[in-house]
């Protein structure tokens, strides 16, 4: 039985990259030792990783403004270095539209100052707040921080808010980078979690403008500072280099793939596919509004919280695996993201039809 992962994070890797990495487990090029043996320092390992970078940058099409960075501790650990960066005296502004844009703006709040310049959280963060409607954000703010798709809620910017040109925009991204074409001029920083769309849990990749290096405070630790990244190619200390390795593999698939606007007409299928289907049953209900709807996590409720729990115990004995909401928030969940095949979405839906068919 074919078994589809539609986990959240840690999520699916392309079938494709899983096979090289197992069959390269033991013995990386010829070397008679695993990637995981050998030195950070090594040629092996530099080749590794001059490659990723490399990929970012030709698939994000990243200028030589940017410096592309991989960190341990993943997106959570960016929460607190990015204040610990760039806040300073300022206040900087976060847009509330999910758990982890809350965890984030709550992470700053704690080491400086920071302010909610929107919110749809007394909605359950069912949509992304019209621009129209969030305060302005004063020329000198520290910078405008966003979550560009909510896994838990469902939610997905289709554009980005403007700000003064003085102004960093800086985008967690951990659940939908490389899903979508993004102009990477157009942000001061960058950065998500490996976890979803990019390899394996415990790094972020960060994607930062070279100036905003400059704003880092001197008396930081060593290792909480960008500019100690950005100088040493992230090679200051042992680095995770298992998540190194996997996440150009990664983006060696995507590339194969022909690229992120590739990527994104097959999401965008995908996606369109499963919110066709919710649309046209009267069964299946998403609370998310349509023109915040995420192309990457898709959440869903049926009529009541029994039925939810059966759904998703009988959807894992036919092989669709993770499909429990958040605990936050219950109900379904299907994370799509760049691994999940359309086969995948196809063997939902269908199960999803008889399982109201037996059960409507």
């Amino acid at each position: 039985m074919k078994t589809y992962n539609f986990s959240a994070g840690p999520a699916m890797l392309p079938e494709d990259v899983m096979k090289i990495a197992q069959a390269e487990f033991c013995n990386f090029k010829d070397s008679g030792s695993g990637l995981v043996e050998l030195s950070h320092r090594g040629k092996q390992f530099t080749e590794v990783i001059d490659r990723a970078v490399a990929n970012v940058k030709e698939l994000m099409k990243v200028s030589d403004d940017y410096s592309v960075m991989f960190i341990q501790g993943g997106a959570s650990m960016q929460f607190a270095m990015l204040a610990m960066n760039l806040l300073g005296d300022k206040v900087a502004d976060y847009a509330d539209t999910g758990v982890w844009s809350n965890k984030a703006y709550k992470e700053a709040a704690n080491l400086g100052k920071a302010r909610i310049v929107c919110s749809s959280k007394e909605d359950k963060y069912a949509y992304i707040p019209d621009f129209a409607k969030w305060e302005a954000t004063p020329a000198d703010a520290a910078y405008l921080h966003i979550t560009s798709n909510n896994t838990v809620a469902g939610t997905q910017y289709r554009t980005f808010p403007k700000v003064d040109k003085n102004v960093p925009l800086i985008a967690d991204m951990s659940s939908d980078i490389m899903s979508r074409e993004v102009n990477v001029d157009d942000f001061g920083m960058i950065y998500a979690g490996a976890q979803k769309n990019l390899g394996p849990s415990g790094m972020a990749v960060v994607i930062m403008r070279n100036d905003l290096l400059e704003r880092t405070p001197a008396n930081l630790p060593t290792m909480l500072k960008y500019s100690t990244y950005s100088e040493n190619n992230s090679l200051y200390n042992t680095p995770p280099t298992f998540a190194i390795y996997l996440l150009a593999l990664v983006t060696d698939w995507i590339k194969a793939q022909g690229g992120i606007a590739a990527i994104e007409k097959i999401n965008d299928a995908k996606a369109a596919k499963l919110y066709d289907f919710l649309d046209s049953s009267a069964y299946y209900s998403t609370p998310v509004q349509k023109d915040s709807r995420s192309r990457m996590n898709v959440v869903w409720r049926l009529p009541s919280e029994e039925l939810d729990a059966q759904f998703v115990k009988e959807a894992t004995a036919a092989g669709l695996t993770q499909l429990k909401g958040h605990r936050i928030v219950g109900g379904c969940r299907a994370s799509i993201y760049n691994a999940m095949p359309m086969a995948g979405v196809d063997a939902l839906i269908d199960f999803m039809k008889d399982f109201e068919k037996r059960n409507g």
